[in-house]
């Protein structure tokens, strides 16, 4: 024993003489470079954050709007202006730091940075100012309640969709935010969410799943849609915004920001071209609201894996999205009974768990080393990407059922039959977008 004791010795005397020697002999060693601002990076980056907000104010307004009954346009509208507004002041008091500052336990941040302290101008988050790294994200969460009311509109209190967004963006927004991208237990796990497949679009899809069957079905849950116009409009911007939304999440002007710029507009063409195509052979016309549905379809299934597949992976997401998403809005809605007005859950819900599954598949280290997907040799990542879904499912469906239980303690959540047969832009807020 004492003679093993005395080898190892020895060998760490030569390994410390010989390490000893050669920083003596070579190069000093040098300390981490601090990381400096980057002017081109910040620039991008002011650019994406402008393309995000673009997507809720003015672009899901319109195109909710469009869609929505001509008595209920305002409302709908309405809505996502609330949220983006109500979203814009939680997230500087408190939203940011308990998503993006400190971990405890991988559930949730910490406080140390409410109202946005110790957030300077010269504060750095990577290359770019930590300021604009919160207002950047902020974007993203005022997007992620605002898609939820167009599964709730032309039923739902106005009162009660506000302290929805703030009870929603505060108990499932922000821990789900922390969980994925703050350090939280499943990025923890290493589960890939480039741009918010799971964060934004499986979490929205599932809240409007929930909140459907307890609101109950419409008196006339037909879409009729009040202004297609609008809606091509809408999701115009949407797309265009987009580009922001996941190329921007490289935070910053690079070839990864790039690569994920061009995943994104053909995963995108791929899921219309799809879509289209599905419901012509079906139906024998290809409308403008197939076109438009697929390209958002498109676009939520690419968010995901944006920054971590090819090209080839990219046309495969977008291919099997569009058809896969005409029939969970055709097909599994009527089939399950539920009146989710707009498509949340058939669109953002299906398509997000469909993108985030499928980024554990074509995940390409060649693009980005962060990920290796199945075809690469990782089927573990394929696991990874299932339960991070799984659990962001059940979290949000019990938060979202116990968030409309508190609400029903203050308010009605409904308004009356008369007020819904009238319409919300009259018996809401006083006005009406036409003259019925």
């Amino acid at each position: 024993m004492k003679r093993l004791i005395s080898i190892f010795l020895l060998i760490l005397m030569v390994l410390m003489l010989s390490t000893n020697l050669i920083f003596a002999e070579g190069e000093t060693p040098q300390p981490q470079t601090q990381p400096k601002l980057d002017t081109g990076d910040t620039a991008w980056m002011i650019v994406a954050t402008a393309l995000v907000m673009l997507m809720t104010v003015p672009g899901l307004a319109l195109f909710y709007g469009g869609l929505a009954k001509k008595k209920d346009v305002l409302n709908t509208i309405a809505m996502s202006f609330v949220t983006y507004c109500l979203a814009s002041f939680l997230w500087v008091v408190y939203g940011y730091s308990l998503a993006f500052s400190g971990d405890i336990a991988g559930i949730i941040g910490q406080l140390d940075k409410a109202f946005l302290a110790g957030v300077k101008v010269d504060s750095l988050q990577g290359t770019i100012p930590e300021v604009l790294f919160s207002v950047f994200q902020l974007t993203f969460a005022a997007i992620t309640v605002a898609l939820i009311s167009g599964a709730y509109i032309e039923r739902m209190k106005f009162s009660a969709w506000v302290l929805f967004i703030i009870l929603w963006m505060s108990l499932v927004y922000v821990p789900v935010a922390h969980w994925v991208w703050g350090g939280g237990f499943l990025a923890q796990m290493g589960a890939l969410d480039f741009a918010g497949g799971t964060v934004v679009h499986i979490n929205a899809g599932i809240a409007a799943l929930m909140g459907v069957f307890i609101l109950g079905k419409r008196k006339n849950t037909l879409l009729v849609p009040n202004n297609l116009t609008l809606v091509a409009i809408g999701a115009a911007l949407l797309w265009f915004g987009w580009f922001g939304f996941n190329a921007g999440s490289a935070a910053a002007s690079n070839g990864l920001a790039a690569q994920a710029f061009m995943n994104t507009n053909t995963a995108t063409a791929v899921a219309a071209l799809a879509w289209m195509f599905t419901e012509w052979m079906i139906t024998k016309k290809p409308t403008v609201l197939g076109i438009a549905s697929g390209m958002i379809a498109g676009l939520v299934a690419i968010t995901p894996a944006a920054g971590f597949v090819n090209i080839v992976g990219s046309v495969i997401i977008g291919a099997v999205v569009g058809f896969l998403c005409y029939f969970s809005v055709t097909a599994m809605k009527p089939k399950l009974g539920y009146d989710d007005a707009l498509d949340v859950f058939g669109i953002h819900g299906v398509a997000g768990i469909i993108g985030a599954i499928l980024t554990g598949v074509f995940a390409d280290p060649a693009i980005n080393e962060a990920g290796k997907g199945l075809l690469y040799g990782n089927p573990g990542q394929l696991w990874t990407q299932t339960i991070a879904v799984l659990v962001t499912i059940v979290y949000t469906a019990i938060m979202t059922a116990l968030i409309f239980l508190i609400i029903r303690i203050f308010m009605k959540i409904r308004v009356n039959e008369e007020e819904e047969i009238i319409g919300l832009d009259s018996s809401q807020h006083g006005e009406r977008a036409y003259n019925l």
